[in-house]
């Protein structure tokens, strides 16, 4: 008994050790990058061309969900109800091979070359992540894109997440990616309030906006990546989130500049809450932003013919996943919407939710003289 007794007693406390030192190693691995950092150094294949007034020009925003979220893809730390009121939970952390992530990430860049937009607006870029098999995606998209400039912003870097034990989630670097056929004249890191609780903040990502500038004229087109939080009960960090967003919307309106602000918003943007067929409960993540909720003088530029976003507890199968409207764009009075598409085909191909859990956004248009 004795002897029993301190191999168990040796055991708790080799586990414990291991515990506290592997907390230990998180605590002092994590960081926040500081708010208002300058970008321009990161500022890739810049280009010459000067945006034009009053000509049509488009923009695309395509969340990559890290390469991981074919069709058969869920996610571990997603839950959901079926309307019978079966949960629902996701199982993948990370993408099931390095050949899905290169198929989903030049499905996505196919996708784009074939809309061929003027400026492109990506989110859940991996740079050699586990969860995405050490696939660098940036350089994928940068390499495929030539006669764009490009600049990219960190907004999830972790140390080695050992979560969940058998097929952990591991190391991440990953970020948002805006790409233009016409001259960044410079780019700026925003820092986006998040939950800072001693274990949310080892899971939350490092949210952050970018502002790149442009020429127009005598005024500047300002273009801001978003990826807004979406595990947040209380909805207390997103209100925190568009309070800065607005003021800097405000601040921009004041300039006299044409602002586009386009990405994920992880809110109904386009009152699709209850629009698209699904045999699941609208989940509790999903949130709702309306035009009132946004600062004077800004709209909308949305779409819900189609949806932008599935739930990921579960497989894609059309008419069961909850699916929603969240991605898309916020544009200034001084903007002309031409049209605004959420892309469910491409010629006859069918490309719903194929490549990533979020379908891309084109808006085509332009600037008032």
């Amino acid at each position: 008994m004795k002897k029993a007794f301190k191999i168990a007693s040796i055991t708790v406390l080799g586990l414990l050790i291991i515990i506290v030192g592997y907390v230990l190693y998180m605590q002092f691995q994590y960081y926040r990058i500081e708010d208002n950092l300058d970008l321009n150094s990161q500022i890739n294949n810049n280009q010459d061309s000067i945006v034009t007034l009053d000509t049509e020009l488009s923009i695309s925003t395509y969340n990559i969900g890290f390469g991981a979220y074919n069709r058969e893809f869920s996610f571990f730390m997603d839950s959901g109800v079926m309307l019978d009121g079966t949960k629902v939970n996701g199982s993948g952390s990370r993408a099931k091979s390095k050949d899905v992530v290169l198929q989903n990430t030049n499905g996505a860049i196919e996708i784009m070359n074939t809309l061929n937009p003027d400026f492109m607006l990506f989110q859940e870029v991996d740079i050699k992540s586990t969860r995405s098999h050490k696939v660098n995606q940036l350089d994928m998209i940068n390499r495929n894109f030539e006669f764009h400039g490009s600049v990219f912003a960190s907004n999830f870097h972790s140390a080695f997440l050992f979560y969940p034990i058998l097929n952990p989630h591991g190391s991440t670097s990953s970020g948002i990616a805006t790409l233009s056929k016409y001259k960044i004249e410079n780019s700026l890191r925003r820092k986006l309030p998040i939950d800072e609780g001693f274990l949310n903040k080892f899971f939350d990502l490092d949210r952050a906006f970018t502002i790149s500038r442009f020429k127009a004229s005598d005024k500047e087109l300002v273009i801001i990546n978003v990826h807004l939080s979406a595990y947040d009960e209380g909805g207390v960090y997103r209100k925190q989130q568009l309070e800065l967003l607005n003021t800097v919307l405000e601040d921009e309106r004041a300039k006299g500049n044409y602002v586009i602000a386009g990405g994920d918003f992880n809110h109904d943007i386009a009152g699709s809450l209850n629009l698209f067929e699904t045999t699941q409960e609208v989940p509790e993540w999903v949130y709702v932003l309306e035009e009132e909720d946004l600062a004077d003088g800004y709209k909308f530029a949305t779409s819900n013919v189609n949806p932008t976003c599935r739930s990921t507890d579960l497989e894609y199968t059309e008419g069961v996943n909850y699916s929603v409207v969240i991605d898309g764009f916020i544009v200034s009075e001084n903007i002309d919407i031409v049209s605004v598409e959420n892309i469910v085909k491409l010629g006859l191909q069918d490309v719903n939710f194929l490549y990533s859990d979020h379908n891309p956004v084109i808006l085509k248009f332009k600037l008032k003289g």
